[in-house]
């Protein structure tokens, strides 16, 4: 796969936020999400990625690519909020979060999937195994190590009021202090994104 650089030219470093994108299950760093948050939030430097689809190969990507590249805030939905609650010492916006994926086996089960965005790898099918699925199933367990008071205090959780796929406000709200809801689904809108995402961002990026 190849791995891209969150790092960019010095001058809009220093003109532009930076926030950075985690997508969720089966997409890619050119979801349409991305385009939206980047037409709301014109004075952010929106970065997203393509995220490997073994979570021990993704979060150890991930926390690399923060290191190097130091967003101001992290955006994740579904599994990509799964990944960035765990994203230590950075502001982060978790939408739907999906952390205990692997007992939804409506949702992950084993098989090969096309991916719903291009991957700048060109790859246009996943495979999802056992194995993958048990990975999911370790890194839930540990996911809540380490926890502080920073996180307890930069990480705030957006649920929509009609989730149906995997609803984690109970969990979430034992780790964590912060959270609201939004009129939806478990899949973004454009609406849910202009309405919601873009406001909080803001807020905690000001």
């Amino acid at each position: 796969m190849e791995r891209e650089s969150l790092c960019v030219a010095p001058i809009i470093l220093m003109l532009m936020k930076k926030l950075l994108y985690f997508h969720g299950f089966g997409s890619s760093g050119q979801t349409e999400t991305v385009k939206i948050l980047r037409e709301f939030l014109p004075e952010f430097l929106v970065l997203s990625l393509d995220i490997p689809v073994d979570p021990k190969e993704a979060l150890l990507y991930l926390k690399s690519m923060c290191k190097q590249g130091k967003p101001d805030i992290i955006v994740g939905t579904s599994i990509g909020a799964l990944y960035a609650h765990q994203m230590h010492g950075f502001k982060r916006i978790c939408v739907n979060p999906a952390l205990n994926l692997s007992e939804h086996s409506k949702v992950i089960y084993p098989g090969t999937f096309k991916f719903f965005n291009p991957r700048k790898d060109g790859q246009q099918f996943f495979t999802i195994t056992d194995v993958i699925i048990q990975h999911f199933a370790e890194m839930e367990k540990q996911q809540f190590d380490g926890i502080g008071d920073f996180d307890r205090e930069n990480v705030y959780g957006l649920f929509a009021d009609n989730d149906t796929v995997v609803n984690c406000l109970g969990l979430f709200c034992q780790h964590y202090r912060h959270y609201s809801f939004f009129h939806g689904e478990h899949h973004l809108t454009r609406e849910a994104i202009q309405g919601s995402v873009v406001p909080l961002v803001r807020q905690l990026v000001p």
